[in-house]
């Protein structure tokens, strides 16, 4: 099949993380996937350099006629099978081009647990729609996507070359006595920083070799580094900023926490798990879904820093339950949270859906 994704965002997160995954692994399953994107997206930067064709946009909004009608032209002389959008202004400016292009199939993914700002989206532009959780799923169905027309697919992880040695420890001037909290994300609104620095300020008089590393940039990383500063806790609380040896972050640490107060599905929380860590999510959205309380995880009520610092406390005081909780985390993968399960649900999904449409490969 050929495949071309839109993407308007320009930022790196989680979204975008998922969709490159997904295009590396259908082209490694020999399809042809080409992305248009801003010219200053991240992710059409990744792309450029991992190999793909990549054709620029600007698609700031519905009404962006001229990057419309610049996708419609490139739909016309380069047909694809596929449209997949991403992103509200793309699924309405690159959607509406496909539309007018009369590609075969164009699809909708829905990588968020925000209420929908444009129904079309869902309804109207696009033929089929890929929901990253049931969560998900079901709330385009509550606000009226037919049931019919969306399936979930979930996140999948790239099994990762196992850390031998992380220098974490050294980066920071740790011990191996040090007790290492890790979070995970990008510093945005509804990810829990404030939440996490609330809950582990009182542990850190209680546990002197208690420390917590947070690791990615965003728009709140100034905002949550004045509150870390104020406080005087850089030394037991440090920010790392954007990095791209998660690996060795999770190598180094003793627990991975992500106070989520809105999350589609986690995929932090996937390659947490998968690299053996004891987790702490928040019983929101689809995060459940990953998780299921003391069984391969701790889930604790959002917004709520006073149960999120019982369970870090729990898991410290409790070497036997971090031992238990990790390994039924680490099976994670056997339940198919993969990139190559992703990929291929996503591949069948799209030939069955071409096929509904009349459309034979």
């Amino acid at each position: 099949m050929k495949i071309l994704h839109s993407e308007s965002s320009t930022g790196w997160g989680g979204q975008e993380i998922r969709t490159l995954k997904e295009m590396v692994a259908l082209r490694e399953g020999g399809h042809t996937v080409e992305l248009v994107c801003p010219s200053d997206a991240r992710l059409g930067h990744r792309c450029s350099e991992l190999g793909f064709t990549v054709h620029h946009a600007r698609m700031r909004g519905g009404g962006d006629m001229q990057s419309m009608l610049h996708i419609n032209a490139l739909l016309r002389r380069r047909p694809f099978d596929v449209v997949n959008t991403h992103s509200g202004h793309d699924s309405l400016v690159a959607g509406t081009a496909a539309r007018l292009a009369r590609t075969p199939l164009i699809v909708r993914t829905r990588h968020l647990a925000l209420p929908i700002s444009s129904l079309a989206t869902y309804t109207w532009i696009p033929h089929r729609v890929i929901a990253v959780s049931h969560y998900v799923r079901r709330y385009l169905i509550s606000a009226g996507v037919g049931e019919e027309r969306v399936q979930t697919i979930y996140d999948g992880i790239v099994k990762p070359q196992p850390v031998a040695h992380s220098t974490l420890r050294e980066e920071l001037g740790l011990g191996p006595d040090a007790f290492i909290v890790c979070m995970v994300a990008i510093m945005r609104d509804k990810k829990g920083h404030e939440d996490l620095i609330a809950a582990v300020r009182p542990l850190l008089d209680t546990y002197p070799h208690l420390h917590v590393v947070m690791a990615g940039d965003g728009d709140l990383y100034v905002r949550v580094k004045g509150i870390v500063d104020s406080l005087g806790l850089a030394h037991r609380i440090h920010l790392l900023g954007f990095r791209t040896d998660v690996q060795n972050i999770f190598r180094g640490s003793d627990l991975f926490v992500l106070p989520t107060h809105q999350e589609a599905l986690g995929q932090a929380f996937i390659e947490a798990m998968d690299a053996g860590l004891p987790v702490i999510g928040t019983c929101v959205d689809g995060v459940p879904e990953l998780i299921e309380d003391n069984v391969n995880g701790l889930l604790v009520p959002p917004h709520d820093p006073v149960a999120l610092r019982e369970a870090i406390a729990r898991m410290i005081d409790d070497p036997a339950l971090r031992q238990r909780l990790q390994r039924e985390s680490v099976r994670i993968t056997e339940r198919g949270f993969t990139v190559g399960e992703m990929a291929n649900e996503t591949a069948l999904f799209y030939r069955r859906a071409l096929e509904e449409r009349g459309h034979r490969q």
